[in-house]
């Protein structure tokens, strides 16, 4: 069985994000045990997924169409753009409800360890559509640790222009933390950060 249909299933499944061997092994006999309403209606949806579902040409979103549903709203502040490693960041962010700005996905950050370098991001869409969409703020909402800080330094480094004010996403302490359970440099952060 180590190359039939079976196995080839649960090995497809433990590569998912999340997933090991024996949770693949679980989610494979619950589908196959639920064929019906279960395993066939989401094949046909994976197949209608795969198809409808396209990156946006103006911010990398996933989303049907060409242009994602945030760039074609009207509403949206046009001259803020909102740089994010990832469509789950944007997520996220539009989980909150509060950005009514554009975005811009990188697909990832800066990795030297990883050999991820400037070419393998989406740093000259990123500059035109900087400069094509007049944006007058950019923020920087990458993570916090040492490949997203460097990504946010090289992207101030590149923009390079005083007319567009370049921000972060605040550091610090989460709201409902409590000091004794934070890390020496989440305490830190805050206190250099403080409004």
């Amino acid at each position: 069985m180590l190359d039939g249909p079976l196995d080839i299933l649960i090995r497809q499944l433990a590569s998912l994000p999340g997933l090991g061997r024996r949770s693949a092994k679980r989610i494979a006999l619950h589908m196959l045990t639920n064929k019906e309403n279960l395993m066939l209606p989401l094949a046909k949806n994976l197949n209608y997924v795969a198809d409808i579902i396209q990156t946006c040409e103006s911010c990398g979103n996933l989303d049907e169409g060409a242009m994602c549903r945030v760039c074609r709203d009207p509403e949206r502040n046009r001259n803020q753009l909102c740089v994010i490693a990832s469509v789950a960041d944007l997520w996220a962010i539009e989980r909150t409800g509060t950005y009514k700005g554009t975005y811009h996905v990188l697909g990832g950050v800066l990795s030297a360890l990883d050999g991820i370098g400037p070419q393998d991001l989406a740093l000259d869409s990123l500059m035109a559509n900087i400069q094509a969409q007049n944006i007058s703020e950019v923020i920087l909402a990458l993570s916090a640790t040492v490949d997203g800080q460097s990504t946010a330094h090289y992207i101030t480094d590149m923009i390079g222009k005083p007319e567009i004010t370049i921000s972060r996403l605040a550091h610090g302490m989460p709201m409902g933390g409590e000091l004794d359970y934070l890390d020496d440099g989440t305490i830190a952060t805050a206190l250099k950060a403080r409004a």
